[in-house]
């Protein structure tokens, strides 16, 4: 019995690399976001630098871009509170989409 002939979905393209084919599958899935913003955690102490990282953890991010961040006494979240706009500037960059930034005080 001869086997059938393969079809490609894409009977014009070329074969891509594991890496380029998980960064089309994931964007194309909607996923391309989420890890960006999950990067922020991973990239915290380089984004905001060591005084706040000393006094701060990054918990979570809610799927409307809402950045969860325990902070070591209620007054360095507020603080932290008037310099949101600054933080927020650096957590942007790359394309993440980092929509607000809650502080949360005691850790």
């Amino acid at each position: 019995m001869d086997a059938l002939p393969r079809k490609s979905r894409r009977p014009d393209s070329t074969p891509v690399g594991i890496g380029e084919a998980v960064d089309g599958y994931l964007t194309r899935a909607g996923l391309d976001d989420r890890l960006k913003q999950a990067g922020v955690i991973a990239d915290w102490a380089d984004l905001v630098g060591p005084g706040i990282a000393k006094v701060t953890e990054p918990e979570s991010i809610a799927k409307d871009g809402t950045l969860f961040v325990r902070v070591a006494t209620a007054a360095w979240a507020q603080e932290l509170q008037m310099q949101t706009p600054m933080v927020l500037t650096k957590l942007r960059a790359d394309g993440r989409k980092i929509r607000k930034i809650v502080w949360r005080a005691g850790r």
